[in-house]
Protein backbone atom coordinates (compact mmCIF):
# COMPACT_ATOMS: atom_id res chain seq x y z
CA UNK A 1 0.00 0.00 0.00
CA UNK A 2 2.76 2.68 0.83
CA UNK A 3 4.91 1.76 -2.67
CA UNK A 4 1.33 2.26 -3.97
CA UNK A 5 0.87 5.48 -2.00
CA UNK A 6 4.61 6.79 -3.51
CA UNK A 7 3.87 6.07 -6.90
CA UNK A 8 0.47 7.98 -6.72
CA UNK A 9 1.86 10.82 -4.77
CA UNK A 10 4.77 10.59 -7.73
CA UNK A 11 2.75 10.94 -10.04
CA UNK A 12 0.43 13.38 -9.20
CA UNK A 13 3.34 15.69 -9.04
CA UNK A 14 4.66 15.34 -12.68
CA UNK A 15 1.10 16.09 -13.17
CA UNK A 16 1.11 19.33 -11.19
CA UNK A 17 4.92 19.96 -12.94
CA UNK A 18 3.53 19.26 -16.52
CA UNK A 19 0.44 21.73 -15.48
CA UNK A 20 3.22 24.68 -14.95
CA UNK A 21 5.28 24.05 -17.36
CA UNK A 22 1.77 23.95 -19.64
CA UNK A 23 0.73 27.38 -18.10
CA UNK A 24 4.19 28.97 -18.30
CA UNK A 25 5.16 28.10 -21.84
CA UNK A 26 1.04 28.34 -23.24
CA UNK A 27 1.81 31.24 -25.37
CA UNK A 28 4.31 29.53 -27.20
CA UNK A 29 2.45 26.28 -27.77
CA UNK A 30 -0.51 28.50 -28.81
CA UNK A 31 1.69 29.74 -31.48
CA UNK A 32 2.89 26.20 -32.74
CA UNK A 33 -0.58 24.69 -32.70
CA UNK A 34 -1.09 25.78 -36.64
CA UNK A 35 1.48 24.32 -37.47
CA UNK A 36 0.83 21.27 -34.97
CA UNK A 37 -2.98 20.95 -37.00
CA UNK A 38 -1.24 21.12 -40.58
CA UNK A 39 0.92 18.66 -40.13
CA UNK A 40 -1.62 16.37 -38.64
CA UNK A 41 -3.82 16.99 -41.39
CA UNK A 42 -1.52 16.89 -43.84
CA UNK A 43 1.00 14.48 -43.17
CA UNK A 44 -0.12 12.10 -40.46
CA UNK A 45 -3.53 11.73 -41.53
CA UNK A 46 -2.64 10.68 -45.09
CA UNK A 47 -0.16 7.98 -43.82
CA UNK A 48 -2.93 5.94 -43.50
CA UNK A 49 -3.41 6.37 -46.89
CA UNK A 50 -0.34 4.09 -47.89
CA UNK A 51 -2.64 0.71 -47.68
CA UNK A 52 -3.56 1.92 -50.98
CA UNK A 53 0.12 0.40 -51.68
CA UNK A 54 -0.92 -3.10 -50.94
CA UNK A 55 -4.86 -3.44 -52.80
CA UNK A 56 -5.82 -3.50 -56.69
CA UNK A 57 -7.41 0.29 -56.46
CA UNK A 58 -10.64 1.21 -58.34
CA UNK A 59 -13.22 4.32 -57.87
CA UNK A 60 -16.09 3.50 -56.67
CA UNK A 61 -19.41 5.58 -56.59
CA UNK A 62 -18.85 6.32 -52.45
CA UNK A 63 -15.63 8.03 -52.72
CA UNK A 64 -12.61 7.28 -51.46
CA UNK A 65 -13.18 5.22 -48.52
CA UNK A 66 -15.55 3.07 -50.33
CA UNK A 67 -12.97 2.61 -53.18
CA UNK A 68 -10.50 1.41 -50.34
CA UNK A 69 -13.54 -1.08 -48.69
CA UNK A 70 -14.24 -2.48 -52.35
CA UNK A 71 -10.60 -2.80 -53.65
CA UNK A 72 -8.90 -6.32 -53.14
CA UNK A 73 -5.65 -6.84 -51.29
CA UNK A 74 -3.52 -8.16 -53.89
CA UNK A 75 -0.45 -8.36 -51.40
CA UNK A 76 3.29 -7.42 -52.42
CA UNK A 77 1.90 -7.61 -56.47
CA UNK A 78 1.54 -3.42 -56.80
CA UNK A 79 5.48 -3.46 -55.49
CA UNK A 80 6.29 -5.88 -58.36
CA UNK A 81 6.24 -3.24 -61.20
CA UNK A 82 9.35 -1.23 -59.70
CA UNK A 83 11.52 -4.75 -59.67
CA UNK A 84 10.32 -6.83 -62.86
CA UNK A 85 11.17 -4.16 -65.69
CA UNK A 86 14.24 -4.20 -67.60
CA UNK A 87 14.19 -0.89 -66.46
CA UNK A 88 14.82 -1.21 -63.11
CA UNK A 89 18.82 -1.39 -62.66
CA UNK A 90 18.94 1.58 -65.07
CA UNK A 91 16.22 3.99 -62.95
CA UNK A 92 17.90 2.78 -59.21
CA UNK A 93 21.42 3.69 -60.84
CA UNK A 94 20.56 7.06 -62.19
CA UNK A 95 18.32 8.13 -59.08
CA UNK A 96 21.11 7.22 -56.59
CA UNK A 97 24.31 8.52 -58.88
CA UNK A 98 22.58 11.97 -59.55
CA UNK A 99 21.86 12.62 -56.09
CA UNK A 100 25.41 11.36 -54.94
CA UNK A 101 26.82 14.00 -56.79
CA UNK A 102 23.96 16.67 -55.84
CA UNK A 103 24.92 15.76 -52.64
CA UNK A 104 28.28 16.07 -52.80
CA UNK A 105 29.16 18.92 -55.31
CA UNK A 106 26.70 20.98 -53.73
CA UNK A 107 27.74 20.78 -50.87
CA UNK A 108 30.95 21.45 -51.30
CA UNK A 109 29.95 24.21 -53.69
CA UNK A 110 27.42 25.96 -50.87
CA UNK A 111 30.21 25.73 -48.36
CA UNK A 112 32.81 27.15 -50.48
CA UNK A 113 30.35 30.44 -51.25
CA UNK A 114 30.04 30.89 -47.53
CA UNK A 115 33.02 31.16 -46.79
CA UNK A 116 33.38 33.15 -49.85
CA UNK A 117 30.48 35.49 -48.67
CA UNK A 118 31.38 36.06 -44.79
CA UNK A 119 35.44 37.54 -46.33
CA UNK A 120 33.30 39.84 -48.33
CA UNK A 121 33.68 43.57 -46.14
CA UNK A 122 30.94 45.08 -47.99
CA UNK A 123 27.31 44.38 -47.17
CA UNK A 124 25.86 45.55 -50.90
CA UNK A 125 27.96 43.43 -52.23
CA UNK A 126 27.13 40.11 -50.04
CA UNK A 127 23.22 41.11 -50.43
CA UNK A 128 23.69 41.80 -54.12
CA UNK A 129 25.49 38.12 -54.33
CA UNK A 130 22.94 36.68 -51.75
CA UNK A 131 19.53 37.88 -54.03
CA UNK A 132 21.20 36.48 -57.23
CA UNK A 133 22.16 33.62 -55.84
CA UNK A 134 18.80 32.91 -54.27
CA UNK A 135 16.61 33.99 -57.31
CA UNK A 136 16.64 30.51 -59.10
CA UNK A 137 15.87 28.68 -55.82
CA UNK A 138 12.28 30.70 -56.58
CA UNK A 139 12.02 29.86 -60.28
CA UNK A 140 9.91 26.64 -61.14
CA UNK A 141 11.11 24.37 -63.45
CA UNK A 142 9.03 24.88 -66.27
CA UNK A 143 10.45 28.68 -66.29
CA UNK A 144 13.92 27.05 -66.35
CA UNK A 145 13.14 24.30 -69.10
CA UNK A 146 12.49 27.81 -71.24
CA UNK A 147 15.72 29.27 -70.44
CA UNK A 148 17.31 25.87 -71.01
CA UNK A 149 15.72 25.40 -74.19
CA UNK A 150 16.62 28.79 -75.37
CA UNK A 151 20.28 27.81 -75.11
CA UNK A 152 19.78 24.33 -76.52
CA UNK A 153 17.42 24.81 -79.16
CA UNK A 154 18.51 22.55 -82.34
CA UNK A 155 17.84 25.50 -84.82
CA UNK A 156 18.41 29.09 -82.72
CA UNK A 157 19.50 28.09 -79.81
CA UNK A 158 22.60 30.22 -78.18
CA UNK A 159 24.64 27.22 -78.20
CA UNK A 160 24.72 26.19 -81.81
CA UNK A 161 24.69 29.53 -82.99
CA UNK A 162 27.86 30.36 -81.43
CA UNK A 163 29.44 26.85 -82.71
CA UNK A 164 28.06 27.45 -86.26
CA UNK A 165 29.59 31.26 -86.10
CA UNK A 166 33.17 29.59 -85.35
CA UNK A 167 32.63 27.25 -88.69
CA UNK A 168 31.28 23.71 -86.61
CA UNK A 169 28.15 21.93 -86.73
CA UNK A 170 24.82 22.41 -84.85
CA UNK A 171 24.23 19.90 -82.14
CA UNK A 172 20.65 18.39 -81.85
CA UNK A 173 21.23 18.47 -78.02
CA UNK A 174 17.66 16.86 -76.85
CA UNK A 175 18.89 13.61 -79.30
CA UNK A 176 22.33 13.38 -77.69
CA UNK A 177 22.41 11.71 -74.02
CA UNK A 178 26.17 12.15 -73.43
CA UNK A 179 25.38 15.82 -72.43
CA UNK A 180 23.01 15.36 -70.24
CA UNK A 181 24.24 14.01 -67.45
CA UNK A 182 26.80 17.35 -67.06
CA UNK A 183 23.30 19.21 -68.04
CA UNK A 184 21.81 17.60 -65.32
CA UNK A 185 23.95 17.85 -62.70
CA UNK A 186 24.92 21.55 -63.78
CA UNK A 187 21.06 22.59 -63.33
CA UNK A 188 20.44 20.77 -60.25
CA UNK A 189 23.32 22.11 -58.18
CA UNK A 190 22.83 25.63 -59.79
CA UNK A 191 19.21 25.68 -58.61
CA UNK A 192 20.10 25.03 -54.95
CA UNK A 193 23.78 26.03 -54.27
CA UNK A 194 22.41 29.70 -53.53
CA UNK A 195 19.85 28.59 -50.98
CA UNK A 196 21.99 26.06 -49.14
CA UNK A 197 24.85 28.57 -49.19
CA UNK A 198 22.69 31.01 -47.28
CA UNK A 199 22.09 28.58 -44.22
CA UNK A 200 26.25 28.19 -44.32
CA UNK A 201 26.50 31.98 -44.41
CA UNK A 202 24.31 32.16 -41.76
CA UNK A 203 26.39 29.84 -39.47
CA UNK A 204 29.87 31.62 -40.29
CA UNK A 205 28.80 34.68 -39.27
CA UNK A 206 27.57 33.22 -35.87
CA UNK A 207 31.06 31.99 -35.14
CA UNK A 208 32.98 33.78 -32.25
CA UNK A 209 35.11 35.64 -33.28
CA UNK A 210 37.10 35.76 -30.41
CA UNK A 211 38.26 31.95 -32.30
CA UNK A 212 39.68 34.13 -35.37
CA UNK A 213 42.00 36.48 -32.88
CA UNK A 214 43.65 33.94 -31.41
CA UNK A 215 44.30 32.40 -34.32
CA UNK A 216 45.52 35.72 -35.81
CA UNK A 217 47.44 36.32 -32.88
CA UNK A 218 49.25 32.89 -33.37
CA UNK A 219 50.04 34.01 -36.50
CA UNK A 220 47.19 31.72 -38.55
CA UNK A 221 46.81 32.91 -42.28
CA UNK A 222 43.18 33.21 -43.88
CA UNK A 223 43.54 29.60 -45.31
CA UNK A 224 44.64 28.26 -41.74
CA UNK A 225 41.93 30.07 -40.00
CA UNK A 226 39.38 29.02 -42.74
CA UNK A 227 41.00 25.19 -42.34
CA UNK A 228 41.04 25.53 -38.81
CA UNK A 229 38.20 27.62 -37.48
CA UNK A 230 35.46 28.05 -39.91
CA UNK A 231 35.44 24.58 -41.54
CA UNK A 232 35.45 22.86 -38.01
CA UNK A 233 32.69 24.97 -36.93
CA UNK A 234 30.65 23.90 -40.00
CA UNK A 235 31.00 20.18 -39.41
CA UNK A 236 28.28 20.06 -37.30
CA UNK A 237 25.68 21.71 -39.50
CA UNK A 238 26.92 19.96 -42.93
CA UNK A 239 26.43 16.78 -41.24
CA UNK A 240 22.96 17.17 -40.23
CA UNK A 241 22.13 18.28 -43.85
CA UNK A 242 24.01 15.62 -45.56
CA UNK A 243 21.94 12.93 -43.08
CA UNK A 244 18.51 14.56 -44.27
CA UNK A 245 19.79 14.69 -48.02
CA UNK A 246 20.84 10.98 -47.66
CA UNK A 247 17.31 9.78 -46.72
CA UNK A 248 16.25 11.37 -49.93
CA UNK A 249 18.19 9.72 -52.33
CA UNK A 250 15.70 7.54 -53.93
CA UNK A 251 14.03 10.25 -54.30
CA UNK A 252 14.11 12.75 -57.60
CA UNK A 253 13.14 16.21 -58.63
CA UNK A 254 10.33 15.41 -61.09
CA UNK A 255 10.45 18.88 -62.51
CA UNK A 256 14.23 18.71 -63.16
CA UNK A 257 14.66 15.00 -64.64
CA UNK A 258 11.30 15.72 -66.38
CA UNK A 259 10.46 19.50 -67.76
CA UNK A 260 14.52 20.49 -68.17
CA UNK A 261 14.91 17.06 -71.17
CA UNK A 262 11.72 17.83 -72.36
CA UNK A 263 11.17 14.08 -71.22
CA UNK A 264 12.79 12.99 -74.37
CA UNK A 265 12.42 9.53 -75.31
CA UNK A 266 16.31 9.92 -77.27
CA UNK A 267 17.23 10.65 -73.29
CA UNK A 268 15.80 7.82 -71.68
CA UNK A 269 18.94 6.09 -70.56
CA UNK A 270 20.70 8.99 -68.35
CA UNK A 271 17.21 11.01 -67.14
CA UNK A 272 14.80 8.59 -66.42
CA UNK A 273 14.76 8.71 -62.65
CA UNK A 274 12.23 6.57 -60.30
CA UNK A 275 9.73 9.79 -60.26
CA UNK A 276 9.53 9.86 -64.18
CA UNK A 277 9.06 6.08 -64.38
CA UNK A 278 6.54 6.35 -61.68
CA UNK A 279 4.80 9.42 -63.64
CA UNK A 280 4.73 7.73 -67.05
CA UNK A 281 3.81 4.58 -65.49
CA UNK A 282 0.64 6.00 -64.46
CA UNK A 283 -0.36 7.76 -66.74
CA UNK A 284 0.10 5.20 -69.46
CA UNK A 285 -1.74 2.41 -66.96
CA UNK A 286 -3.50 4.87 -64.22
CA UNK A 287 -2.57 2.45 -61.85
CA UNK A 288 -2.91 4.11 -58.48
CA UNK A 289 -1.71 1.17 -56.06
CA UNK A 290 1.59 1.39 -58.18
CA UNK A 291 2.33 4.75 -57.58
CA UNK A 292 1.22 4.69 -54.02
CA UNK A 293 3.98 1.30 -53.67
CA UNK A 294 6.36 3.53 -55.53
CA UNK A 295 5.80 6.20 -52.76
CA UNK A 296 5.98 3.68 -49.74
CA UNK A 297 9.43 1.97 -50.81
CA UNK A 298 10.70 5.68 -51.22
CA UNK A 299 9.97 6.38 -48.10
CA UNK A 300 10.49 3.29 -46.33
CA UNK A 301 14.16 3.26 -48.06
CA UNK A 302 14.65 6.90 -46.92
CA UNK A 303 13.62 6.66 -43.61
CA UNK A 304 16.65 3.50 -42.94
CA UNK A 305 19.28 5.80 -45.05
CA UNK A 306 18.60 8.67 -42.40
CA UNK A 307 18.67 6.08 -39.27
CA UNK A 308 22.04 4.49 -40.79
CA UNK A 309 23.43 7.54 -41.76
CA UNK A 310 22.78 9.12 -38.60
CA UNK A 311 24.21 5.78 -36.52
CA UNK A 312 27.69 6.03 -38.57
CA UNK A 313 28.15 9.74 -37.66
CA UNK A 314 27.28 9.03 -34.10
CA UNK A 315 29.93 6.56 -34.04
CA UNK A 316 33.04 9.11 -35.15
CA UNK A 317 31.12 12.59 -33.61
CA UNK A 318 28.09 12.79 -31.07
CA UNK A 319 27.66 16.28 -31.51
CA UNK A 320 26.95 16.20 -35.31
CA UNK A 321 24.62 13.58 -35.23
CA UNK A 322 21.14 14.18 -36.03
CA UNK A 323 19.79 12.31 -32.87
Amino acid sequence: MEIMKGQQGSEGQKMKKWAREFMRNKAFLAMCLPGVVWLIIFFYIPVFGNVVAFKNFHYAAGGFLQSLKESPWVGLDNFKFLFSSDNAYLITRNTILYNLGFIVIGLIGAVFLAIVMSELRSKLTVKVFQTSMLLPYFLSWVVISYFVYAFLSPDKGLLNSIITSHGGESISWYNEPKYWPLIILFMGIWKGIGYNSIIYFATVMGIDPTYYEAAQIDGASKWQQIKNVTIPQLIPLMSVLTILAVGNIFRADFGLFYQIPHNSGALTEVTSVLDTYIYNGLTSTGDIGMAAAAGLYQSLVGFALVVITNLIVRRFDKESALF
